[in-house]
């Protein structure tokens, strides 16, 4: 069988095809190199001029590339955008603080400025800290200072930890101490609020981190009112969400007070959310449970066996406490989800159903849309990462930067014991002023008619059962009149009650040497000194007897004598006696044979 050209190609047509296909490409290449080389013979039009092109083995058209150098054309005046006053300040501004822009860009300061904060942005903050601080030291009066001083600070905020947030802190509140009047101030605090709120954990655990962050965000914006429009905004909406999740814990305690009945605490709680937070997320809910706490309390009044006036009186300031909660969540939240809840309770009461105004359904409405919505995400985080929920936290509205008046449990009862003693005895803050009538024998003669008999004179001391009740008359029609004994004359006789005793024909002495009997002025105002009623010296301390010999139980025997002292003249106190059969010890020779089982 005949062979077919070449050893490579299986047949002579395709090393014809491949061959052409070689040559068209090399076709190609030459052309571009020779329009490189002659631009002025190439036509300059805007269009590629239209050329055959090769095709290749399989019938596509070969690529090829037209070449030109046209100039663009300008553009008309009107044409062109142009920046206005805004956005010239913002370019001149980022110009600024731009780290690589500026004729000075080849100083050393700027240099290690900018080599710090590329280091920041690959994530080396301890490198990065290092050139800072470089700078800090070698350049005392760089331009750059404030802003090194400041890109320390961030660096330790961006690098996160707990060390490092206390660190940052610290930088960020040396930085407002030294540049107090740099507009980067307001940032910088804006910072220390947002280290407590990385650090914020959920409403039902420590809130000292809520709180700090709070004031931090208060004192933003009670400081620096003429900072950035945008980042003022920024710090409202981040104490929104502070406040959010403080109101949230005083709400969740409220609601576990009323679960256990405690009314007083639930009150306090409830109060407290409705006076601090008023765009409170559950605000419908906290007003339904504070009038809940109200209608409990009248529950209570109506089970106590009370006058009927006290009664009618405490129901109706406690079912007014309870109506008017009910009635703010109708006017001022008629766009919450449970206000259908509060229409309900004020029905079941029998009162009257308020309308709102438009004005109040438009703030309503305009408060309950600025809330955003749940997302998986968002979801995710606070179910898995226990992250605080700031998710429906209002979204418009200037937040309260002063807190209102603490509203505290026993504040609360003590409210409740004052409403009591005005419904029982509404005359009870006024105290009555009876004054005290002295009469004479004459006018008792003259008001006492002659056939009525004396009541008969008591000689024994008056009793607690002698005195009336109150709002009780005297137990008889009679009227007991006491009058205080004469005052005791000066003199040494007396024994300072007021009563001296006399007997005809005897002259008395003082009964004791008192100085209540003698009339002398009591150093202790009559208070007894404590002490012993046997006053008599004590008999003297005996030695006591000299203890007796320890005996050995088991043996029987006595105890080893006490140590022996060395007499006079001796060096070295004696040895005491030692039997090897009782002790044993590596200072003696060890025990033999069968005297090594005796353990005694």
């Amino acid at each position: 069988m005949r062979r077919g050209f070449g050893s490579f190609f299986t047949s002579r047509r395709a090393g014809w095809m491949a061959g052409l296909a070689v040559a068209a490409m090399l076709s190609s290449s030459l052309a571009l190199v020779a329009q490189e080389a002659t631009p002025a013979a190439t036509p300059q039009t805007t269009e590629p001029a239209a050329t055959p092109s090769a095709q290749t083995t399989d019938g596509t058209p070969a690529t090829t590339a037209t070449l030109s150098n046209t100039k663009p054309k300008k553009k008309a005046k009107e044409d062109r955008v142009k920046q206005g006053k805004d956005t010239r300040a913002a370019v001149k501004r980022d110009n600024k603080l731009s780290p690589i822009a500026g004729k000075d860009a080849q100083l050393p300061d700027k240099q290690l400025y900018d080599k710090a904060l590329t280091q920041m942005k690959s994530g080396h903050y301890d490198v990065a800290r290092l050139d800072l601080q470089t700078l800090l030291n070698t350049y005392p009066d760089s331009q750059y200072l404030m802003r090194a001083k400041l890109a320390v600070a961030d660096s330790w905020y961006k690098e996160g930890g707990s060390a490092a947030l206390a660190q940052a802190e610290q930088e960020y509140t040396d930085f407002i101490t030294f540049f107090p009047n740099a507009t980067e101030a307001a940032e910088a605090q804006m910072r220390v609020g947002d280290i407590y709120l990385k650090q914020m954990d959920v409403p039902d655990r420590d809130y000292t981190k809520a709180l700090k962050a709070e004031e931090a965000y208060r004192t933003m914006l009670r400081q620096y009112r003429d900072a950035p429009p945008k980042l003022l905004e920024e710090v409202r909406q981040k104490l929104r969400e502070v406040q959010e999740v403080m109101a949230t814990r005083e709400a969740d305690l409220g609601a576990f007070y009323a679960s256990h009945e405690n009314w007083a605490a639930s009150i306090a709680r409830y109060q407290t959310v409705v006076d601090t937070y008023p765009q409170y997320s559950h605000m419908d809910d906290t007003l339904i449970g504070l009038g809940d706490a109200y209608a409990a309390q009248s529950r209570i009044i109506r089970t106590q066996k009370l006058p009927e006036a006290a009664r009618a009186k405490l129901l109706q300031e406690y079912d007014g406490k309870a109506a008017t909660a009910y009635r703010t969540v109708v006017l001022e939240h008629s766009a919450a989800p449970h206000v259908e809840d509060a229409k309900e309770r004020l029905a079941a009461m029998n009162l009257p159903i308020p309308t709102p105004t438009p004005e109040q359904v438009a703030a309503s409405e305009a408060l309950e849309g600025s809330r955003a919505q749940y997302t998986i995400s968002r979801r995710l985080e606070v179910l898995f990462l226990h992250k605080p929920d700031t998710v429906p936290a209002a979204r418009a509205g200037d937040p309260p930067l002063d807190d209102a008046a603490i509203t505290t449990a026993p504040g609360v009862i003590k409210q409740l014991q004052t409403s009591y003693i005005a419904a029982l005895s509404p005359n009870a803050g006024v105290p009555e002023k009876t004054p005290i009538a002295t009469t004479t024998p004459a006018a008792d003669s003259d008001t006492t008619p002659a056939s009525a008999p004396a009541p008969p004179a008591s000689t024994a001391p008056p009793t607690l059962s002698d005195v009336p009740g109150v709002g009780e008359g005297s137990r008889d029609s009679a009227t007991t009149t006491m009058e205080a004994a004469p005052a005791a004359p000066s003199g040494p006789r007396g024994t300072g009650l007021g009563v001296e005793v006399l007997t005809p024909g005897v002259t008395t002495s003082p009964v004791s040497n008192l100085p209540a009997a003698t009339g002398a002025p009591d150093p202790n105002n009559g208070i007894r000194s404590v002490g012993p009623k046997d006053a008599s010296a004590l008999p003297p301390v005996e030695k006591p007897a000299e203890a007796p010999d320890q005996v050995n139980d088991m043996n029987g025997q006595p105890a080893q004598p006490a140590a022996q002292t060395k007499a006079e003249g001796q060096k070295k106190n004696p040895k005491q006696p030692y039997d090897k059969n009782d002790e044993s010890s590596s200072k003696h020779k060890k025990k033999k044979g069968l005297a090594k089982l005796n353990p005694l």
